[in-house]
């Protein structure tokens, strides 16, 4: 999406240790407009694919993943990180670590709402190593429910993830694909 990268060009920035920082308008302050063209184009590379739900991790992805639902007329769910005080009942559970936070953490879904009955779509804001789209496909797993795919917002292929999900054959499709960064500046996949 050529827009999403004269997007990351002009507003986002470089920041130590492979950190792009995007919160002007994809995941601290959102350009609500911007998101619904984004979230067009997602559901447009997954349409006629019988998605029954989004599925997304707290917090970042919310709202990608929330727009692609609305689009698709689906329900969005997201994986919550364990220990909140409002999370019972059975639970489907994840390990994930975070190269942000530089910590594991688990995060769960409620059984009553991801079933076998699902075709789900992960969304997520970001795709590096792969370590919280796998803790989620891990959870689909779990469920039974049918995989169709993943969207990303911004795939880092340099880190490697996404080319591992794509041999193990996840349908992976990617908004923005950056292959290398640095201080010179950002190389895209075209």
């Amino acid at each position: 999406m050529i827009e999403l990268e004269q997007k990351i060009l002009n507003e986002g920035e470089i920041l130590p240790g492979g950190i792009l920082k995007v919160g002007a308008f994809l995941n601290q302050q959102v350009d609500t407009d911007f998101m619904t063209k984004m979230s067009i184009e997602g559901a447009r590379l997954y349409e006629g694919r019988g998605i029954t739900k989004v599925l997304t991790v707290e917090a970042s992805g919310i709202t990608l993943a929330f727009a692609v639902a609305q689009q698709l007329h689906v329900p969005m769910v997201f994986a919550k990180k364990y220990g909140a005080s409002n999370i019972s009942g059975d639970l489907y559970k994840a390990s994930v670590y975070s190269f942000t936070h530089k910590q594991t953490f688990d995060i769960v879904v409620s059984k009553k709402y991801l079933t076998a009955d699902d075709n789900v779509l992960i969304c997520d804001d970001f795709l590096a190593k792969g370590n919280a789209l796998n803790g989620l496909i891990h959870i689909v797993e779990q469920s039974g429910a049918n995989l169709e795919g993943a969207l990303i917002a911004i795939e880092k292929s340099f880190e490697g993830g996404g080319d591992l999900l794509r041999e193990e054959g996840v349908r992976l499709e990617s908004l923005a694909i950056i292959d290398s960064m640095d201080d010179d500046g950002i190389v895209f996949r075209h």
